[in-house]
């Protein structure tokens, strides 16, 4: 434990996204069962770089602290990962945290994610009721759907899969793996079914379903296991009877 006593994070910062990108030092006092939030609130609360110098403190997003919302999202030694649910004695030193790429940065480790926002708001990843009335209990779930839907509802939006997705860029319109996954979920939900067509017809255009490349990161760095690629194989096939259906008007 006498290697541990005090802990070194090497964290890409940036005032804005218009400026340039530079890589500051900290030291910190060890404790055991940190997470990286606890240790960006050790810096936070004696903003001095490992040079002595007092600098500003570390800006990053986070809200419910028990994976749930994804906000705090960001490139942990190299790989996407929640901030909340990483914990520095499984780390290996010097601890690298990075902002995530795919997204603008706003501050520091803090991104602006719309990108996946509009994305789900494009496939209208929700159940449209108008409000005006009591509609009263929802039809059921074949349990068998109901268990894989829930795997599907886990989504967080954290942005990890987006970041993996090497077809999610600057360059390109591809919504990429959680939005295409949502529509499954919404797809298969009794009430959601009754916009099959539109979701579907989203999926079908421009940045939609055909530019997944298949490369499968991103069931690799997803914190809640969803199976993204299933999801993906499974609209697949529906894409492709649907444009049967459109092509012979039925």
């Amino acid at each position: 434990m006498e290697a541990k006593k005090s802990i070194r994070l090497l964290i890409t910062r940036q005032i804005d996204l218009h400026s340039p990108s530079y890589e500051e030092e900290f030291i910190i006092p060890y404790r055991p069962n940190m997470n990286i939030i606890s240790a960006l609130m050790e810096i936070r609360k004696n903003p001095v770089n490992a040079k002595g110098e007092k600098t500003t403190a570390v800006v990053w997003e986070s809200v419910c602290l028990e994976e749930v919302c994804g906000s705090c999202s960001m490139i942990i030694n190299g790989k996407p990962r929640q901030a909340c649910s990483t914990l520095i004695d499984k780390l290996e030193q010097p601890i690298r945290l990075e902002p995530l790429k795919t997204f603008p940065v706003i501050r520091d480790l803090m991104v602006d994610r719309e990108r996946i926002f509009e994305a789900l708001k494009k496939v209208r990843a929700w159940i449209p009721i108008d409000g005006t009335y009591d509609l009263g209990a929802g039809p059921r779930m074949p349990e068998k759907t109901r268990q894989w839907a829930y795997e599907l509802s886990k989504c967080m939006t954290c942005g990890c899969c987006l970041e993996a997705c090497p077809n999610v860029n600057q360059k390109s319109s591809f919504i990429g793996p959680a939005p295409l996954s949502q529509v499954r979920l919404f797809n298969t939900h009794p009430t959601g079914a009754m916009n099959k067509e539109e979701r579907l017809a989203a999926i079908m255009g421009t940045g939609g379903i055909t530019a997944c490349g298949n490369s499968q990161n991103c069931v690799e760095v997803c914190p809640k296991g969803i199976p993204l690629t299933t999801s993906i194989a499974a609209l697949n096939r529906e894409t492709t009877l649907q444009s049967f259906r459109n092509f012979f008007g039925s």
